[in-house]
């Protein structure tokens, strides 16, 4: 796992680093980051909103409740449509990364899988991986 990394949208218009490594990574199933991610799941790199940058281009915004009520904030790209990070309003000190928008995803290791019960039955999760119904 890098002590430092780079990242953003397919075009390229938007881009990020972050200053050191990610304090937390895992799949979540949730119905919600299925549907923003257009997928499975949400492959999430977690990085403390301190050592985050945005280094160019302005994400556009799409704003919805979580499950407990707080308000979950992704930004994406509004030339391209790739979503890049998000704000979770129940930890808004950190950053949660799509680690497809990395620019090498290959070093992406999850912890764990996270709403589980939500997972789609043709999503193969990997069996050593703990299982959390929803949020730990």
């Amino acid at each position: 796992m890098p002590d430092s990394f780079t990242g953003g949208c397919a075009c390229g218009a938007i881009r990020y680093s972050a200053s050191a490594a990610p304090v937390y990574m895992g799949n979540c199933h949730c119905r919600d980051c299925q549907q923003a991610t257009g997928s499975a799941y949400f492959p999430a790199v977690v990085v403390k909103e301190v050592d985050f940058t945005v280094q160019s281009g302005t994400p556009s915004w799409y704003e919805s409740p979580a499950d407990k009520g707080h308000l979950m904030r992704r930004a994406f790209c509004s030339a391209c449509g790739s979503p890049v990070f998000l704000i979770n309003g129940a930890r808004p000190s950190a950053r949660a990364i799509y680690a497809g928008s990395l620019d090498d995803p290959s070093w992406y290791q999850p912890s764990r899988d996270i709403y589980s019960l939500s997972a789609q039955p043709w999503d193969f999760m990997h069996p050593d991986l703990p299982k959390t119904d929803g949020m730990p």
